[in-house]
């Protein structure tokens, strides 16, 4: 089943094989390489690498990333939702954490509050998930930004991930239901 979420000015989609080149331009980036665990240069090879691992976790399960386009066609960005439990990561979990990139030229248009907005309504409403987490590095302002403005809150759990040896700040979404 092809996922396609619209809603509040964007048009979330799955990424295609023709997005390959726009993938460059987007993540390879000083930016994404510091806040992201994706591969640096990210370069076609990269790109294509990235794109079968997406395929395959989304085929097992594991993940849902989409292109964040504004017209339907031309990705600024990506946002993804991993299915979460209480050990990680995992196809069956009742939660969900996103994570999301936006390139540099599409950033300040409030693309990633959008687009966190409009997957997080996806986890709850179709997905059935009785909370959302994201997961930011302090010194990320721009991410802090947007885990607010979206209506997370800020929790005293830390982790670090792979890609940071610092601490990241955990904020939880809960659905209405859970409140």
């Amino acid at each position: 089943m092809t996922i396609r979420i619209s809603g509040l000015e964007l048009h979330l989609r799955e990424w295609t094989d023709d997005d390959l080149p726009v993938m460059v331009e987007l993540f390879d980036d000083p930016d994404v390489a510091q806040w992201t665990p994706l591969a640096s240069p990210f370069d076609l090879t990269a790109a294509r690498n990235y794109l079968d691992q997406a395929r395959v976790r989304r085929t097992e399960g594991h993940s849902i990333q989409l292109a964040i386009p504004t017209d339907g066609h031309t990705p600024l960005g990506e946002i993804l939702l991993f299915p979460t439990g209480p050990n990680g990561r995992t196809p069956h979990g009742r939660d969900a954490e996103l994570a999301y990139a936006v390139g540099a030229a599409h950033r300040r248009k409030g693309l990633a509050s959008r687009a966190v907005r409009l997957m997080t309504t996806y986890a709850y409403e179709q997905l059935g998930m009785r909370r959302v987490t994201l997961r930011v590095d302090s010194d990320n302002i721009a991410s802090v930004g947007v885990a607010r403005a979206t209506g997370f809150e800020l929790t005293g759990d830390d982790r670090s991930t792979r890609n940071s040896s610092r601490p990241l700040l955990t904020w939880h979404h809960r659905s209405m239901a859970e409140s």
